[in-house]
């Protein structure tokens, strides 16, 4: 059987010959810290054009500039000016280790995991004892679906540097091993070696808080996004997080409202994939269309490949492949997310897209291989757990799907009522 297969790519706008500051929303340019960073940048703006040759400046920038990326959720705009600073560096530079690491860390952004894990390892034969790079080279791994080799990255980031970084992605990788309380346990200390408000603390925060309503405490959960707003008001995750909470305890008004107002001051496809399935579980298809639509439209807004001119390309063909299944596009959602496979086999994540996506046009023993391919890590997530049991319904094992379900719902007694809302055009058998 021959398998067309779509590339699909979103893109890093052009960056001009000197990028403008782009004015942040009304809720985010309320925050203190904006008018320190706009400063900042504008005169490093200043700087770099005074002296055009001063790599140290122009590291600076680029710094800046995909810090604000994070921040506002502008990462096609920051992330080309980046990109374009980068290769200016390295291009009379090209051992200078703090322009290979940001390179690594923008083709990391844009899902580029081959070329970041490349970047790296050039990196690392330059200056071996940086902790951060081996931090980049754990999350090119990770998404790699090299786990093991992750591990090692990530233990010898945590040897050098035992700090926020270090720690959270400790967390994430014992939390892909089913370690659910060792994942809480070094996020704790992730938190515990911040500075509370700021973005990469509070983010912390609230992946902690993620953790917390992963195993079934909403409550847990809820205080901790409530913290991080405190500390950092107006942070999107944290309003996102409050809004899965309603979800999972099936208030779906309020859910549908706290995604609507993230989305509002972070413009995340994610989001929107949500505000989706919430007005589609409410009947309210067109609202739900529109929803999908604008998530689509985020991900593959000009898509164009990598070069100096444009940008760096992102590759979101897993992302889309998620939009595509909230919508009910099911033949969509299976090419788009075996293009992601094709291009990362072994990453479990996408193993269990590609699954859920094949079980929803019918491939039932398609869906059964991914689905073992997406436990091999012996994760817990309940949400992984309860499809591996849809699965193996569909494969004819219900005895054993039954013992699927009852561990999923064991980790998170709400797990029911996620696979309602999202499922919410279709009947499930349930056991």
């Amino acid at each position: 059987m021959v398998v067309l297969v779509v590339v699909v790519m979103a893109t890093r706008k052009p960056a001009a010959q000197e990028t403008t500051l782009l004015d942040r929303n009304a809720g985010l340019s309320s925050l203190a810290e904006w008018q320190n960073t706009k400063k900042a940048i504008t005169e490093l703006q200043v700087q770099v054009k005074a002296n055009p040759e001063s790599a140290k400046l122009k590291l600076l920038l680029i710094q800046a500039f995909i810090q604000e990326g994070r921040v506002t959720g502008n990462h096609a705009y920051y992330d080309a000016a980046a990109f374009k600073l980068v290769n200016e560096v390295l291009k009379k530079e090209p051992k200078n280790f703090e322009a290979l690491s940001s390179k690594a860390i923008i083709q990391a952004s844009a899902h580029q995991f081959s070329n970041a894990l490349e970047t790296t390892e050039t990196a690392i034969k330059i200056n071996p004892y940086n902790a951060n790079i081996y931090g980049v080279k754990c999350d090119a791994l990770t998404e790699l679906g090299r786990y093991e080799e992750a591990i090692t990255a990530a233990d010898k980031m945590v040897s050098i540097r035992p700090d926020i970084r270090s720690y959270s992605r400790i967390s994430y990788l014992r939390e892909i091993y089913g370690y659910y309380d060792g994942a809480i346990e070094a996020m704790k200390m992730a938190l515990a070696s911040g500075y509370p408000g700021f973005e990469q603390t509070e983010w912390v925060r609230v992946q902690l808080g993620n953790l917390y309503k992963k195993t079934g405490k909403p409550q847990e959960a809820t205080d901790l996004y409530k913290t991080a707003l405190l500390h950092r008001p107006l942070f999107a995750p944290a309003i996102a997080g409050i809004a899965d909470i309603f979800k999972m305890k099936n208030n779906p008004d309020s859910a549908l409202k706290y995604y609507l107002q993230a989305a509002e001051i972070v413009p995340d496809y994610s989001y929107f994939i949500n505000a989706g399935i919430i007005s589609k579980s409410k009947g309210d298809t067109l609202n739900a269309t529109e929803y999908f639509n604008k998530a689509e439209e985020i991900l593959i807004n000009h898509s164009h490949s990598t070069d100096e001119e444009n940008g760096v390309g992102h590759y979101v063909d897993r992302e889309l492949s998620q939009v595509y299944l909230a919508a009910g596009k099911y033949n969509e959602a299976y090419y788009a997310a075996r293009t992601e496979y094709l291009r990362r086999p072994a990453n479990i994540d996408i193993n269990e897209t590609l699954a859920w996506a094949a079980y929803q046009i019918g491939n039932y023993k398609e869906a059964g291989f991914h689905i073992r391919s997406a436990s091999k890590t012996h994760s817990n997530d309940p949400e992984l757990l309860y499809k591996t049991g849809l699965i193996l319904q569909k494969n004819n094992y219900p005895l054993v799907a039954s013992d699927w379900f009852k561990n999923a719902r064991m980790i998170n007694q709400y797990v029911d009522n996620y696979f309602q809302h999202n499922n919410a055009h279709q009947p499930l058998t349930l056991k």
